[in-house]
Formats: structure tokens, C-alpha cells, sequence
């Protein structure tokens, strides 16, 4: 208990949240690189999901060949990126690993909502003269939404907790504060700087929820 106690002293220390160590730099810095890596991998995986679940074509095999990339640990993927070129890119290594690891999810959901869409709608559209990319668009993509959303939801929670493998590779975010934490031996630190982290996950869990309810309440919740 006077572990929690000590690591609730230390995060309402206003002395930890100042200075380019603070928490709140460290905050910022989670949070760009949550959104940037995130951004790169809707950039990357909604695009060909998007057209291979309207295309009902090629699909199962692009989610089968992602989702396998789930075996390999995230952190043995930045290990292997410090050692090629890659490494010399400053945060290029765990942008990439953390990309590889978003993008499954993303992926996986985006197909499947797209499949799940009634057959007998998208016959209805074509029928009206819509095109392919008309009835991707107009009637495909919007009750598919939800399906998306809650891909993007997951890729996101799991990158904000899994950036903490930047520290690692000596950038920043809330991970250096749980690294300082273990090369002080100070727990209390190592506590608050994970307790930070779970609460930032949280915060954006129940961001995305609040989304969800702006979207259409079609289809089925994700996969995971």
C-alpha cells in the first residue's frame, strides 16, 4: 500500500510535471507519436480494405498475412529496425514497428465490416446506376462505419500502450518515465509513469466510445 501511496506523492508532485523530464512533455510526446504512427497505418491499411472488401476479392489472404504479423513481438521488431539503416532515422524505428503493429486490427475490421454489408443493398445501388466507387463510397463505406471505427479504436489503444517501447530505442513519451523509474530503482516512479500510461489508454478508449455513438448503430462489433 505504501507503494501506491508514495506513487500518488510522486504524480501530484507539481515538480514532476514541469521541465522537458515532466510528465506533461512526456504526455505530448505519447500523444504525437500515437497519432502520428496511427495515422500512417489508417493511411496504409484502410485504403486496401476499403476496396478488397468491395471487391470481395483478395481479402482473406491480406487478413491472414497481417494478422500473422501479430506472432512477432513488437519489441523484437525494433530491436531488428535499430540494426539496419532504419536506425540511423531517429524515431523511424518504433514508428515502423509500432505502424506494423496497428495495422492488423485496422485491417482486420475495416474488411470485415465491409463484407458485412447486405449484398442486397449494394445490389439495390448498382441497380440505381451508381458505380463501383459511387457505392463504396455512398452506401459501402457509411454502414461499414462502425466496423472501421472500432478497428481504428483498438489500433489506438493498443498503440498507446505499447509506445512505451520508444524509451527503449531512446525517444520519448510516458515510457522514459517508467525507464528512469528502473535505472533509479525508484518505484513509486516506475508505478506512476505505468499508472499514466493505463490512464492515457483509458482517456482514449472512452474518446472513441463517444465517437461510436455519433456513428450509424449498424453491423456488429469488431474483431479483435
Amino acid at each position: 500500500m505504501s507503494t501506491l501511496t508514495d506513487a500518488w506523492r510522486w504524480l501530484t508532485d507539481p515538480a514532476h510535471w514541469t521541465g522537458e523530464d515532466g510528465i506533461a512533455h512526456r504526455l505530448l510526446q505519447h500523444l504525437l507519436l500515437t497519432v502520428v504512427c496511427l495515422a500512417v497505418s489508417c493511411l496504409i491499411a484502410l485504403p486496401v480494405a476499403l476496396v478488397l472488401g468491395h471487391l470481395g476479392k483478395g481479402g482473406a489472404l491480406a487478413v491472414n498475412i497481417s494478422n500473422a504479423g501479430r506472432a512477432v513481438p513488437t519489441f523484437a521488431v525494433l530491436v531488428l529496425l535499430l540494426l539496419t539503416p532504419v536506425g540511423r532515422w531517429g524515431e523511424g524505428p518504433t514508428v515502423v514497428a509500432l505502424v506494423l503493429f496497428a495495422v492488423p486490427p485496422l485491417l482486420t475490421n475495416a474488411y470485415v465490416g465491409m463484407r458485412e454489408v447486405d449484398r442486397d443493398v449494394v445490389r439495390a445501388a448498382r441497380g440505381m446506376g451508381m458505380t463501383g466507387g459511387q457505392t463504396l463510397l455512398r452506401v459501402e463505406l457509411p454502414l461499414a462505419l462502425p466496423m472501421v471505427l472500432n478497428g481504428v479504436r483498438i489500433a489506438a489503444v493498443q498503440l498507446v500502450a505499447t509506445a512505451t517501447i520508444a524509451a527503449l530505442a531512446g525517444g520519448g513519451g510516458l515510457g522514459r518515465i517508467i525507464t528512469a523509474g528502473f535505472n533509479l530503482a525508484d518505484t513509486p516512479q516506475v508505478v506512476a509513469g505505468a499508472a499514466l500510461v493505463a490512464a492515457f489508454a483509458l482517456a482514449v478508449e472512452a474518446a472513441f466510445e463517444a465517437a461510436g455513438r455519433l456513428a450509424p448503430r449498424r453491423g456488429r462489433g469488431g474483431t479483435r
